[in-house]
C-alpha cells in the first residue's frame, strides 16, 4: 500500500510507473534525483499530475492558527490503493467534496483511502488545519509540502498552485521560500497571494505574512 502523508498542505505523490503516455517524451533531465530540485521553467508532461490548494485566513486565524483549505489532486497516476494521510496534531477536519475516475474515497480518522484510481482521476477535499504558524505579534508563516511526484529513487515533474486569500488589508506577503525565479511565479494583491511552482524534486514551501504597519 502507497501512503501520501499531508502536514498542514502536504502532499506526497506516489507514481507507478515512469512509462505512462504522459511521461513517455520525458527527458532524463527533467527528472530529479533524491535530495535534489529543479524548477522548470516548461512543464515537459503538461497534461500529467497537478496539485492545487486555495488557503482562507480570517481574523480569527490569526488567533488560533486554524485556516480552511480547498485542495484538488488533478490527472492522478493509476494506482490500486493510496492513501492521503493528514497530520493528526493539526488537522481538524475532513470533506471529500469530489471524485471522478476512481473505486471510491473514504475519510477515517485523519486519512483519506483512494481505491482503484484510473490514469487521470481527480479528487478534491476541503479541510479544516491549524496551518498558520505565530512567529510574532505580527508575523506569520504558512507551511506547504513537502511536494513531491515520486517514482522509485527519483522524482518526476508536477505542478502545485499554492494560493491564500485573507480579508483586504489585513495581511501583506513579506516573502517566500522558494523565490521567484524559472518555474516559480508570484502574484500578490491587497487580499491575497497565490505562488505557482513547476519543478521536479522534493520541495517544501513557505510563505511569510505579516500585519501591515499602521501609520
Amino acid at each position: 500500500m502507497k501512503t501520501i502523508t499531508l502536514s498542514s498542505i502536504k502532499l506526497i505523490v506516489l507514481t507507478l510507473a515512469l512509462l505512462t503516455k504522459s511521461a513517455v517524451a520525458l527527458e532524463f533531465s527533467d527528472l530529479a534525483n533524491e535530495g535534489e530540485i529543479k524548477f522548470l521553467k516548461i512543464r515537459p508532461d503538461p497534461d500529467a499530475y497537478r496539485y492545487e490548494s486555495r488557503v482562507k485566513i480570517t481574523h480569527q486565524s490569526l488567533e488560533n492558527g486554524v485556516v480552511t483549505i480547498a485542495t484538488c489532486h488533478r490527472q492522478l497516476d493509476p494506482i490500486r490503493k493510496v492513501e492521503i494521510v493528514f497530520n493528526e496534531e493539526r488537522i481538524k477536519k475532513i470533506d471529500v467534496k469530489s471524485f471522478s475516475k476512481m473505486a471510491s474515497a473514504t475519510v477515517q480518522d485523519n486519512r483519506v483511502t483512494l481505491m482503484a484510481v484510473q490514469r487521470g482521476a481527480s479528487i478534491c477535499i476541503d479541510l479544516e488545519s491549524r496551518a498558520l504558524d505565530t512567529l510574532s505579534a505580527n508575523e506569520f508563516k504558512l507551511n506547504a509540502g513537502p511536494l513531491m511526484r515520486k517514482y522509485l529513487d527519483g522524482y518526476l515533474p508536477m505542478s502545485a498552485i499554492l494560493r491564500v486569500d485573507w480579508p483586504a488589508n489585513l495581511l501583506t506577503l513579506e516573502k517566500t521560500n522558494p523565490v521567484e525565479q524559472d518555474g516559480v511565479k508570484i502574484y500578490q494583491s491587497h487580499s491575497g497571494a497565490q505562488l505557482d511552482l513547476t519543478f521536479a524534486g522534493k520541495m517544501t514551501a513557505q510563505i511569510y505574512l505579516k500585519k501591515p504597519v499602521s501609520d
